[in-house]
């Protein structure tokens, strides 16, 4: 049974701006995010399968609930984000008590280098895409891969409202992908397309690929994302999917989506 971490939403709210989706102004709404959260869970669970573990949510913290951005762990190791910043540094240090309280052997990338977890290091059985240039460094990846004993490809994000690898890369079990091309450069496109054969390859529209369609959660056949993403599940069924669509825009509010609020522990 695949296991993922979340953190109950119980303080997260918009009190700082670190991507062009947050804004002050534009406040969530607690009641409907903590709905939403609770829906996912119970979809998680329920529907696809998953054992849910969970994180103590800790005040002046509102992020914490992306544990995507906690780390990212594989053998038995843990290694923890070191996040680009200070708004979301604070919590680093709890998601290095759970891994250890769990007995990960959690080992630090060197301090002069940010690294955002399983938001930036994403991939197949056989090789690992890892993001650069907004939130992580291209250096992290040649100590991950040396960590992690996996090949791993940098690619470069572009667009500042995709900060994340995870905002708009989605790796699938049956070795497809669902990506949005306009958030790499030219040179990362052309590693994804090298890897991937193209009919394993699909290219979300604008619409959705604005919806966080790629922040999608995908175990074995089942794929949850976000809703209002009808072109998405379309081919995603074609491929045999199973889709879990669920409202999850109080946290798009804050750059995040289904995946961003899981973080898987296998």
């Amino acid at each position: 049974m695949s296991r993922l971490l979340m953190c109950p939403p119980d303080y997260f709210g918009i009190e700082y701006e670190i991507n062009p989706w947050m804004r002050v102004s534009n406040q969530s709404n607690g009641d409907r995010a903590r709905t939403q959260w609770k829906t996912l869970t119970q979809v998680l669970e329920n529907e696809v399968g998953v054992k849910l573990e969970f994180m103590e949510p800790i005040p002046k913290l509102p992020d914490l609930v992306f544990t995507a951005n906690a780390g990212v762990l594989h053998g038995g190791k843990a290694v923890p984000s070191q996040f680009r910043h200070p708004e979301r540094q604070g919590e680093e240090r709890h998601f290095i008590d759970w891994f250890t309280k769990k007995g990960y052997e959690v080992i630090n990338l060197d301090p002069d280098i940010n690294f955002e977890g399983a938001g930036d290091l994403l991939g197949f059985p056989d090789f690992w895409i890892g993001g650069y240039r907004q939130r992580s460094d291209i250096s992290a990846y040649v100590q991950l891969s040396e960590i992690f004993q996996k090949e791993i490809m940098p690619v470069e994000l572009v667009d500042q409202r995709f900060y994340h690898l995870d905002t708009c890369f989605c790796p699938l079990s049956g070795g497809e992908l669902l990506y949005y091309p306009p958030c790499f450069d030219t040179y990362a496109q052309t590693v994804l397309a090298s890897r991937i054969e193209p009919d394993k390859r699909f290219a979300v529209p604008s619409q959705e690929g604005e919806r966080f369609a790629c922040n999608a959660v995908c175990i074995d056949r089942h794929v949850v994302l976000p809703t209002g993403c009808p072109e998405t599940m379309a081919w995603l069924h074609k491929r045999g999917y199973i889709t879990h669509p669920v409202e999850l825009d109080e946290f798009l509010k804050a750059g995040g989506s289904a995946k961003c609020l899981t973080l898987a522990l296998d």
